[in-house]
């Protein structure tokens, strides 16, 4: 019988705790974002179908509240990772779409950023497939691109028909884009090398006075791209805030 020589012993024992160290290593390099979002309106969690009054002074109610999120990134510093291929509508009608979960490097981060709509490539890439799909209600066509947010519901301030209030809020190129960067800055660096939970709270009544104020009595209905969509998007980008970023 002839036994391994004491070389060929020690190769394999290099080489399977290489292997291990490697997935060690692969491990570690891959982490996890769960990203949550709670709506509110008035500082209290959104209620579809109830009457609300804006900072206007405005009663209304929402049925239908969805926007799209894309594009998210990771921020140290000035250095920023961004994860690929992250495509998100949410939905204030489905409780799953306000839970995001992405693969992110294991790092040290300060801040997460991500884009308010859908960026002007897809906008222009034909036809989509999962949450970019056109059957979700959130595309006008191959030349004016999706809907990045959408609000509909009624109010008695309306002068449309059946008082209702829509505001389907797009447009991906030129002075009057609609697409807005959002950065959530951390209160502290975060090291992450499993999990990071990062809660956001998305206030609905933003929408109206945040950065320019927009009565529903002047605009109950806006539904192209231009400067007023353009206006919309300015006051909705505000509604973002963090709520907590924890490391379980």
């Amino acid at each position: 019988m002839r036994f391994p020589s004491p070389f060929s012993v020690l190769l394999l024992i290099a080489v399977m705790l290489s292997g291990c160290q490697r997935e060690v290593d692969e491990e570690l390099s891959n982490a996890q974002l769960e990203l949550t979002i709670t709506h509110q309106s008035g500082g209290a969690p959104l209620q579809l179908g109830t009457p609300y009054t804006n900072g206007l002074g405005e009663t209304f109610t929402i049925n239908t509240f969805k926007y799209y999120l894309s594009n998210l990134a990771l921020v140290n510093g000035n250095n920023v990772v961004t994860i690929p291929d992250t495509y998100f509508l949410v939905d204030d009608e489905t409780d799953s779409t306000k839970t995001i979960k992405v693969q992110v490097p294991a790092g040290t981060y300060t801040g997460l950023r991500m884009l308010l709509g859908v960026d002007s490539t897809r906008n222009v890439s034909g036809a989509q497939t999962g949450a970019l799909d056109p059957v979700q209600d959130m595309f006008w066509t191959w030349n004016t691109g999706y809907i990045m947010a959408k609000l509909e519901g009624s109010s008695p301030l309306s002068s449309a028909p059946n008082n209702r209030i829509q505001y389907h809020i797009g447009g991906f190129a030129g002075t009057n884009s609609s697409l807005r960067t959002v950065t959530i800055n951390f209160p502290a660096p975060v090291q992450v090398e499993r999990t990071m939970q990062v809660s956001l709270i998305a206030e609905i009544m933003r929408w109206f006075d945040a950065v320019h104020p927009l009565p529903i009595a002047q605009t109950a209905v806006s539904m192209t791209p231009g400067p007023l969509a353009a206006q919309y998007a300015d006051n909705y980008s505000k509604m973002f805030r963090l709520n907590s970023v924890l490391i379980p």
